[in-house]
This record gives C-alpha cells, sequence and structure tokens, in this order.
C-alpha cells in the first residue's frame, strides 16, 4: 500500500525557478510510531502548521515546484538534520539527553508534555529515515538542482506557520509575534533581493514583519541556503491569528487573503530577473 508521506506538484504554467516546501503541514501518523508516541492529539493538530498546504496551493501555477509532507512532524520533522537525536530519542545513542528535545524525533510538544513514552529503537529511528526523511530530501534536492541546471539558480521558501503567540516551551513564551517572519539565518541563506522582495510583499498586503525573530530559519534554510552555489532559501513564517482559529483549529475569514498573500509571494520570487541575484 502506498504511504501517503509526501507529494510533488509541478507548475501547471510555465516554470520558475522557484521551489515552495511544506514540511509540517501533515497529521498521517503510521502504525509504525504508535507503540512510542504519547502526544495528546490535541498537541499533533497544535503543533502542525495546519492549511499552510492550502495557503501555497496556487503556487504551480506561478510557476513553481510545490513539495508538501502529508506525514505528522511527530513521525519525523522535515526541518531538522537526520542525525539531531540523542539517547532521550534513540536507544544507545552516544549523545547525552537533552532537555526539551525537539530534533529530528520530538520527545516534547511545544506545551513541554512528553512526545514519547521511551526512547525509540535502533530500527524504528531508521524507519522514520529512510520511510520519510531521506526520500522527502531526495525529491527536494532533486527538485533544486534541476532548477539550478536550467535557470542557472533557484529560490526556496520553506513555508511554515507558528503560533501568534510564544507558547510555554519557546523561548518568547507570552510574546505576541509579528504577522510575518521572513528567516534567513541572519541574512546569510539568501541574496538581499530575495529577502527584500517577501518583506514588500507582506508589507504591500498589510501585514506586519520582523526578520529572524523568533524564527531565524530551520534546517532546510542552513543546508540548503547557499546563495555561493545559487541556492537561495528563505523560511517564511505566517502568524496563524491571519488565517486560523487558533483554538477551535478552523479556518477563519482571513485564509482568502492570506492565500493571496503566499500567491503573491511567490509571484514576486519568480518574477525577479536573474541579475538581480548576482
Amino acid at each position: 500500500m502506498k504511504r501517503p508521506w509526501f507529494d510533488l506538484v509541478e507548475p501547471s504554467t510555465g516554470e520558475a525557478p522557484v521551489v515552495v516546501e511544506v514540511p509540517h503541514a501533515g497529521l498521517f501518523l503510521p502504525a509504525e510510531v504508535l507503540a512510542a508516541l504519547v502526544a495528546p492529539a490535541r498537541a499533533i493538530a497544535r503543533d502542525a502548521d495546519l492549511f499552510v498546504d492550502e495557503l501555497y496551493e496556487d503556487a504551480p501555477a506561478e510557476g513553481a515546484s510545490l513539495l508538501v509532507a502529508r506525514t505528522s512532524r511527530y513521525v519525523v520533522d522535515l526541518n531538522r538534520a537526520e542525525d539531531d537525536v540523542d539517547a532521550g530519542v534513540v536507544v544507545g545513542d552516544p549523545r547525552p539527553a537533552r532537555p526539551h528535545a525537539r530534533g529530528l524525533v520530538w520527545r516534547t510538544t511545544t506545551d513541554d508534555e512528553p512526545a514519547l513514552i521511551r526512547p525509540l529503537t535502533r530500527e524504528e529511528y531508521r524507519f522514520r529515515l529512510d520511510a520519510v526523511h531521506r526520500p522527502y530530501h531526495e525529491a527536494l534536492r532533486s527538485v533544486l538542482d534541476r532548477k539550478i541546471a536550467r535557470f542557472g539558480y533557484v529560490m526556496l521558501l520553506c513555508a511554515h506557520s507558528m503560533p501568534s503567540v510564544g507558547r510555554a516551551g519557546h523561548a518568547d513564551a507570552g510574546v505576541p509575534r509579528a504577522d510575518v517572519v521572513p528567516g534567513s539565518r541572519g541574512r546569510t541563506s539568501a541574496h538581499k533581493r530575495v529577502i527584500d522582495a517577501v518583506e514588500a510583499v507582506a508589507v504591500a498586503h498589510g501585514r506586519t514583519v520582523e526578520h529572524d525573530r523568533p524564527y531565524r530559519g530551520g534546517w532546510s534554510t542552513s543546508h540548503y541556503g547557499r546563495p555561493a552555489q545559487k541556492c537561495h532559501a528563505i523560511q517564511v513564517e505566517l502568524a496563524r491569528r491571519s488565517y486560523l482559529d487558533e483554538q477551535t483549529l478552523q479556518r477563519n475569514a482571513g485564509l482568502p487573503a492570506t492565500r493571496k498573500l503566499c500567491r503573491a509571494l511567490v509571484a514576486r520570487l519568480a518574477s525577479l530577473p536573474p541579475d538581480a541575484l548576482t
């Protein structure tokens, strides 16, 4: 039986040097992970980037490739390195257990509740790598390389959402966040024109913007964001209040406008002239 690990949607119109990846919108939990999982259903939904795949579903119409994970981040966090684990997560790992670990496999929820009832066996850990993490990033790397070969460069938009106010397990607990947080690892993972384009679109849509706080961009941004190698990556976090009721987890009246914002982000990146990135 084919598992719904992720979907790759290619452009429906002329191709652009843009890839949108949505690593955290999925909710699928395969039977293989359930024996060790104790995260409450509430956390599984609240810690997902619900509906971000819907917000960016117009990306292929703007020439972008769209990669969407269907698997819950409680199976594996696709925005982490595959060796980001410790002895509290995987039996026998040589690295000491860290408090509040939310690496490749989360040991705690963002509410600081237990996510695992026990550490994973080496076999359970390898299953998550081999079934989900590696195929997802192999697909992403393949699309990025194809576009670099065709266009000479590529832009990767890492599409996320965030709680509108920092939660108990966050460094900014209780602090309201900006509407849009572009993360570029201190403006190092993408050309200035890419970063400025994201801000300009957000401001034009009436959104507040704060760069790199509280999120500077995760593993995908740092791993793929190599401007010297013609790959520009930027993480875009959207405050969930803009499209979601954060108590009921239902879409709110702001979703259509936020979807237009996301399409405009992709369109602006796709319209950047090649010489703007040199």
